[in-house]
């Protein structure tokens, strides 16, 4: 049982392939923008931009779900432990950190996705479908909240615990 952690591994391994093909879509994109650059108007310019920023936002997403998840379910990273370049998050990177990271990624990318649409806004804009698009990113920035709220809860709930086991400890001193 305990070994079977080690199933997810192939999926962890395959993420950080994945990084290979955000890079070769990143690549294209900047080649495409260096290409059209100068005869894009500055809200295109910006759109190409946002562009590139939120395919490193994701390509950052990856790595981060990649190697948090890698050392909270299946194994510690011991090879950079001592590393220099080795990230502040690695290894102190909880599950509940982790989903704070990921709906936090979520709602950036949601929000350069409006403000992409809102740049390239003509006098055809669906209102329908911006309003569901608006509805969606308030719902992510919603459920970042209350995943806020719920973890200063807990932690709020385990320093009550480790204050009221230190007084029992000198009480029965």
């Amino acid at each position: 049982m305990f070994a079977s952690r080690w199933i997810l591994s192939p999926m962890y391994i395959i993420l950080i392939l994945v990084l290979f093909l955000i890079l070769w879509k990143f690549i294209g994109d900047v080649i495409h923008f260096i290409q059209i650059m100068n005869t894009l108007t500055d809200d295109e310019w910006i759109v190409h931009v946002l562009e590139l920023l939120d395919l490193t936002l994701v390509a950052n997403l990856v790595v981060i779900v990649a190697f948090s998840g890698y050392e909270n379910f299946i194994s510690k990273i011991d090879v950079a432990e001592k590393h220099r370049d080795r990230p502040s998050w690695m290894g102190r990177l909880d599950f509940s950190g982790l989903k704070l990271k990921i709906i936090g990624s979520v709602v950036a990318i949601s929000l350069i996705e409006l403000l992409q649409d809102f740049l390239n806004a003509t006098t055809t804009v669906d209102p329908n479908v911006e309003f569901w698009r608006i509805a969606l990113h308030l719902t992510f920035v919603l459920t970042g909240l209350v995943f806020a709220g719920m973890e200063i809860l807990a932690e709020k709930r385990h320093e009550m615990k480790n204050k009221d086991h230190l007084a029992e400890m000198k009480n029965k001193f």
